[in-house]
């Protein structure tokens, strides 16, 4: 199962690299505000036309995002909390560190793309052209909950865990289609949110599945 589950990372870590490339290079436009050149332009200029803009629900989205980082900050005070009280950083539950080593991972991903840029929104932002590829919001909103609907099990009874699954996954659904249908991002960049998702949670699950089995064996 491990080696399976190492086998599928490397794919899709070659599939998000391999996708991003040919997002930056192939049918490169000026189809985007400002001049702006857009690859993939014949489908994302579809897309965008099909969809439109539609700023509330852009705004909409803004306030479900800080929802969903919420949720980081409940992870980041519960490790807090077992580090103060156990005295060492080694004896925080392994679920709490590998979330926070997803974090980290993702503000990796969002600062690199901030610096190398490859494609800007279909729409202005205050009047100025943003990074759009790939959507942050996407990958917050995919990383942070599933990552949480898997860890949640470990600290909530079951009569609590239905009810934060269930805003959990209305929360990832709310961003991801409002990002869609909000027009301010290509579909590219959608697409490229939810592939390099998938890897850095593939990523996730191999170390936290793992971890999992080696406590079971320890039980038995």
């Amino acid at each position: 199962m491990k080696k399976r589950n190492i086998i599928i990372s490397i794919i899709l870590t070659i599939m998000a690299a391999g996708y991003t490339f040919i997002v930056k290079t192939v049918d490169v436009k000026t189809i985007g505000p400002n001049k702006s050149v857009v690859g993939l332009a014949k489908i994302n200029d579809w897309f965008s036309n099909l969809i439109g803009s539609h700023m509330t629900l852009y705004k909409i989205t803004e306030i479900l995002g800080l929802a969903v980082i919420l949720i980081v900050g409940i992870y980041g005070l519960l490790g807090l909390i077992q580090l103060i009280k156990r005295k060492s950083l080694v004896k925080v539950d392994r679920e709490i560190i590998l979330l926070g080593v997803l974090y980290v991972l993702m503000a990796v991903v969002y600062v690199f793309f901030e610096k190398f840029i490859i494609n800007y929104r279909p729409v202005l932002i205050d009047g100025e052209l943003e990074a759009s590829y790939p959507s942050s919001h996407t990958i917050l909103a995919i990383c942070i909950c599933i990552s949480s609907l898997l860890v949640s099990k470990n600290y909530l009874s079951d009569k609590y865990l239905k009810i934060t699954n269930f805003v959990t996954v209305l929360l990832l659904l709310g961003v991801f289609l409002g990002r869609v249908i909000s027009g301010v991002h290509w579909i590219s960049d959608i697409i490229g949110g939810v592939i390099i998702s998938a890897t850095l949670l593939m990523y996730f699950y191999t170390l936290y599945d793992t971890r999992r089995k080696k406590n079971k064996r320890r039980r038995h």
